[in-house]
């Protein structure tokens, strides 16, 4: 894969921070390292460049506390105890008597991080229920048909706002009455989360819903209470799924009619992920150091574990270790190759890096393990090196518009910064490694993708400004979306 090409390709041609590019070897000479090859015909520059400094903190996480990680939760000892409690919970899911309970079962499997223990199940209910249209039998309960209706929604079912039309007085205004039940009111304002765009029902119902829910007193249910304030903190179709699990557990062990073998489940599923998770960061951990790229570029960030839980929150189980392992390291050398051309590297030298990584050798891959292209026969090698040559690319104008002083438009900045916040070789890897029916080298790869990556990218470009654009203003770098 690419990603195994990067970081030698890194380690060969990166400065010492004492010097500048030039000194290893980005000058009038052929370049050949274990993985690539290149040449360059451009004069060596001065090793005393002045250089820029980001000012970064050394990782807070040392490499000795990330070794010492570990648990007693292993599938070898709870694997026989976790498949009983399993078969009870499909138990309950066959059943359950009427579809608002088996509606709540599902939510709460989703709420204590167990759906995808119940993948097949769920579908199957859900689809039962879209199917019979029982939102019918519901559509008094403003709690039933919000709940319904974002769960289907989630999954991905067609489900118009026109189930909330008898919520609604002759004026076509959700009626008053209904803010006497918090219950209902809260399920409302958690469904208004899933809203497309131009679909103004829910915008009034976020408004309607969280206007009377911030009004509420506090001599109502203890435990309601605590959901609502936590919603209104942050909604559920926000938040990080395994950060969500470990509330709710506390939460729901307080509930009425809590199910005893659905929270032991829920407790030992999250305790062995949490064991996997500490082994994937360990062997990350050990990868990271014999690289030994932190400590040969001082004057990057080193942001391991932080690239780590990112990867986790993008595919929270265990199933997925092996995407979370290369996203990892996709974003840890990403933020370093950020540094470089952000904050040390001059434009000479940038403009040959950047031509280094261009003419990329792939013939020097055939040494390397090719793990997707072994497994599902898909070579997603030249792609994936393409994201690589983008990113640089992106990086490289945006470091030509700092050396110059130039301010570009928000449009001009937008469509370079999206790139260079690092989503694309991210997503790209993501694609690779979990599309089995979505492969770039497939002749339609690009056109089904055209639109998502720079959707994608924009969403994680416009949060990070929002986060960092004051020190990196501060900084003098160029200037950001904000």
């Amino acid at each position: 894969m690419a990603l195994q090409m990067i970081a030698p390709f890194l380690s060969s041609f990166l400065p010492n921070p004492r010097h500048g590019l030039a000194a290893h070897g980005l000058t009038h000479q052929k370049c050949v390292s274990k993985h690539i090859s290149c040449s360059t015909t451009t004069p060596t520059y001065s090793t005393t460049v002045p250089r820029r400094s980001g000012n970064y903190k050394p990782s807070i996480w040392d490499y000795d506390f990330v070794q010492s990680l570990g648990s007693g939760y292993k599938v070898e000892a709870h694997g026989t105890r976790v498949e009983k409690l399993k078969e009870v919970v499909k138990h309950l899911l066959k059943e359950t008597d009427s579809s608002l309970a088996q509606i709540e079962l599902i939510d709460k499997l989703h709420r204590l991080g167990l759906r995808w223990l119940f993948e097949n199940e769920i579908k199957q209910v859900l689809y039962t229920i879209s199917s019979d249209n029982t939102s019918i039998e519901m559509g008094k309960d403003l709690h039933a048909v919000s709940t319904q209706f974002r769960l289907l929604r989630q999954h991905g079912y067609k489900v118009s706002t026109d189930v909330f039309n008898d919520f609604k007085d002759e004026k076509g205004c959700f009626k008053p009455s209904l803010s006497m039940d918090i219950k209902g009111m809260l399920s409302l304002y958690e469904a208004s989360h899933l809203a497309f765009q131009g679909e103004t029902v829910l915008d009034e119902a976020r408004a309607f819903a969280s206007t009377h829910l911030m009004d509420i007193k506090e001599n109502i249910d203890p435990i309601l209470h605590k959901k609502v304030e936590y919603a209104l903190d942050m909604p559920l179709h926000w938040r990080l799924e395994k950060l969500e699990a470990r509330w709710y557990m506390d939460i729901y062990m307080r509930e009425e009619g809590m199910n005893s073998s659905l929270l032991e489940l829920a407790k030992l599923h999250f305790n062995i992920v949490q064991t996997t998770f500490q082994t994937n960061l360990k062997s990350l951990s050990r990868w990271w150091k014999d690289l030994g790229l932190g400590e040969q570029l001082s004057f990057t960030r080193d942001r391991l574990v932080e690239c780590f839980f990112w990867a986790a929150a993008m595919t929270p189980e265990p199933q997925f270790g092996r995407c979370q392992e290369a996203v990892a390291k996709v974003a840890q050398l990403i933020i370093i190759i950020d540094d470089i051309y952000d904050v040390y590297g001059t434009v000479d030298e940038l403009e040959l890096f950047t031509n280094a990584i261009d003419r990329w050798d792939l013939e020097a891959m055939e040494q390397l393990r090719y793990e997707i292209l072994k497994e599902e026969g898909r070579n997603v090698i030249p792609y994936l090196r393409n994201t690589w040559t983008e990113l640089c690319k992106a990086f490289l104008v945006e470091a030509k518009w700092y050396s110059s002083g130039y301010t570009p438009t928000l449009e001009e900045y937008l469509q370079t910064s999206w790139i260079s916040i690092g989503s694309l070789p991210m997503q790209t890897y993501v694609f690779a490694l979990l599309g089995k029916n979505l492969a770039p080298e497939s002749s339609d790869f690009a056109e089904k993708i055209s639109d998502i990556l720079p959707l994608g990218g924009m969403m994680i470009r416009l949060p990070d400004d929002l986060g960092t654009s004051t020190d990196e203003l501060k900084r003098g770098d160029v200037p950001k979306s904000i």
